[in-house]
């Protein structure tokens, strides 16, 4: 007669791998979970660079075939400034939208994806509590693929100007006075802050609603993210006759408007550096926004702790 198995050994109590896992963490410094939690983000989503740089390398590409026909019969700096000016705009435009669209994406599958491959249930078993989770994965659309989208598109831009230099060569024009005027480090920092304000704290709520949605749905969150817009939107048209919630969903995605009357009437980078840092930290919408995330944020950590694999 065998001997009954003891099966104790192979398994082990949920509650056994949630007390180990107190227990380790308190021995890790809260910043260093979430840095090693967002190293992790790295290397499980390549598109959070891979994507950004596949489109300035297209956009790069494009530019060095179509510079000499666009540079060709450029005689003064203020022509070259023309040409250029364009050309550096739609580089930054691309790169942060391409970094726009990964973010959203990245966001809908940040959790429901470790649902869906059952890997949450190791990741519930290392130190890492849910909040620092989700903080992590808010990190990167909110924070990293800003900064990174910024990174990419100043690089673009000054390989552009190099190019445009070297053309420029040719006709005798002084590429140091080009320079001056493209005004490359003030252009960069009017990015850097549109790139901060908008992409990173007005989309605040955008990113959490996609978490959230990504914590919560059972199945194609793209379409339970969506969907729910769509409905309000939809019924307050048939009901009220107004569109009211079409309008702040506008204002959300194009960010606030400077106050300046003059600045709309100017280029993306002057309208962009008319909004001040005033002005927009005196935005009501800015604060709504950030409690609106800080709401969304609240219920993705209370989700994903008591929503197993799917």
């Amino acid at each position: 007669m065998n001997p009954p198995m003891n099966t104790s050994s192979s398994a082990v109590p949920d509650s056994t791998l949630q007390s180990q896992a107190a227990v380790a963490s308190t021995h890790i410094p809260a910043t260093r979970r979430l840095y090693w939690s967002i190293r992790r983000e790295f290397w499980e989503h390549r598109s959070i660079y891979a994507a950004p740089l596949a489109a300035a390398a297209i956009f790069l590409s494009g530019f060095l075939i179509a510079l000499p026909h666009h540079m060709h019969g450029v005689r003064t700096l203020d022509q070259a400034h023309q040409v250029l000016d364009t050309p550096y705009e739609l580089a930054a435009g691309l790169i942060m939208g391409t970094a726009f669209i990964v973010g959203i994406f990245y966001s809908l599958d940040a959790l429901y994806g470790e649902r869906r491959d059952r890997s949450i249930l190791f990741w519930k078993s290392l130190p890492v509590s849910d909040l620092t989770t989700v903080l992590s994965k808010l990190t990167i659309p909110l924070i990293v693929l800003p900064l990174l989208s910024f990174a990419i598109a100043v690089a673009t831009q000054f390989v552009m100007l190099l190019l445009g230099s070297v053309v420029l060569l040719g006709s005798g024009l002084n590429v140091d006075a080009l320079w001056a005027q493209m005004s490359f480090f003030h252009m960069s920092l009017m990015l850097l802050y549109h790139i901060v304000t908008v992409h990173g704290l007005w989309y605040a709520p955008l990113y959490g609603w996609l978490l959230l949605v990504s914590a919560w749905a059972p199945g194609a969150p793209f379409i339970w993210a969506f969907l729910p817009p769509f409905v309000v939107w939809g019924l307050e048209k048939i009901v009220f006759q107004t569109s009211h919630f079409l309008a702040m969903l506008r204002y959300r995605l194009t960010g606030p408007e400077p106050s300046s009357a003059a600045a709309p009437h100017g280029t993306v980078m002057e309208i962009i550096s008319a909004l001040t840092l005033a002005q927009f930290l005196s935005t009501p919408g800015l604060w709504i926004g950030l409690i609106v995330a800080a709401a969304f944020l609240f219920a993705a950590v209370r989700l994903r702790r008591y929503r197993g694999p799917i």
